[in-house]
């Protein structure tokens, strides 16, 4: 079991290798690179961190995956696969329905387009000729000319009952977005029916500071999209869900709706607070089901808080 941390989408160009190069001296057990729309690319992003770095995993959480033909998401990982061999990990999701929307990428049956993106990018990292004649896969008799000796693990991006379930049935493990609370983990494992080999990755809101006022004010910004429809899978699990999203409906301002989270909400929904509280929750965490914790590092100073995180990469 390992705790890691995100590489954040909007860090400065010139502080992104930097980021990487102490992430790995610090001891992070993994590093995770965004790919989000207007940003950076995932697999550029990918191989530069991976250049840098001598032993920290590096995972692409996530790429969007009906936004590329399988057959070109195979190679880059199985380039990033041979390359760094057993340091990269794919992650492949629906894509933001807005984002998609915008660059045409959005079918009619997202499911059904994410279920056969994966099926064919998974067989041919596992060096298989692959014919796939589906609604949004067309390929005939494609192979890849070296497949990886050691194929990468491809994880799902995904939230909600069937895509979990999908995730289940054919990916390798399974990624969830921040906030994962104990309860949101143990709702997910159960929804995705593997068994144990399945890997189940979280990521988290993080601050670790032995003020644990200052902790849940580094946190709280990142809490503006609690309430809204795409987190409702995230806090559905939670005791408190039906007054969390009462307090949102009735707070249409979100800074004032972050403001007026209570502190135990903040608590359960991030990990704030001084070094030692902060791993008694990654252990919960973990207990619940999560085999991978990811840390996503708040505040205006990034490389700040990525040296505060590191009293507890080793929990």
């Amino acid at each position: 079991m390992s705790t890691g941390v995100v590489l954040p989408r909007d860090l400065p160009a010139a502080d992104v290798l930097p980021f990487a190069r102490r992430a790995d001296a610090l001891g992070a057990g993994s590093l995770w690179v965004i790919e989000d729309l207007g940003f950076r690319g995932g697999f550029a992003q990918a191989a530069a961190v991976l250049a840098v770095t001598e032993r920290v995993h590096v995972g692409l959480g996530i790429a969007p995956a009906a936004a590329r033909n399988p057959v070109f998401t195979a190679m880059e990982a199985a380039t990033l696969a041979e390359q760094f061999p057993g340091r990269f990990t794919l992650g492949l999701g629906h894509g933001v329905p807005g984002w998609m929307r915008q660059v045409g990428a959005w079918g009619r049956s997202p499911l059904t387009s994410f279920g056969e993106h994966v099926e064919a990018v998974r067989r041919l990292l596992h060096g298989e000729t692959v014919t796939l004649l589906g609604d949004y896969v067309h390929l005939d008799g494609v192979r890849l000319e070296a497949p990886p000796a050691t194929p990468p693990l491809v994880v799902s991006g995904v939230r909600g009952p069937k895509s979990l379930a999908l995730s289940g049935r054919q990916a390798d493990g399974t990624l969830l977005a921040e906030p994962v609370t104990a309860a949101y983990a143990r709702a997910a494992r159960e929804q995705i029916g593997a068994g144990p080999e399945h890997r189940l990755i979280g990521y988290e809101l993080a601050a670790v500071d032995d003020d644990p006022v200052r902790a849940r004010d580094a946190v709280r910004p990142g809490l503006v999209w609690v309430g809204t429809p795409d987190a409702a899978a995230h806090t559905a699990p939670s005791p408190y869900a039906a007054d969390l999203q009462a307090l949102r409906d009735r707070t249409p301002d979100v800074d004032e709706f972050v403001r007026l989270l209570p502190d135990e909400w903040v608590d359960d929904l991030t990990l704030a607070g001084p070094a030692e509280a902060v791993r008694t929750r990654i252990a919960d965490l973990r207990a619940a089901g999560l085999d991978e914790v990811v840390l996503f590092p708040t505040g205006d100073d990034r490389l700040a808080a990525l040296d505060s995180l590191a009293a507890v990469f080793t929990a």
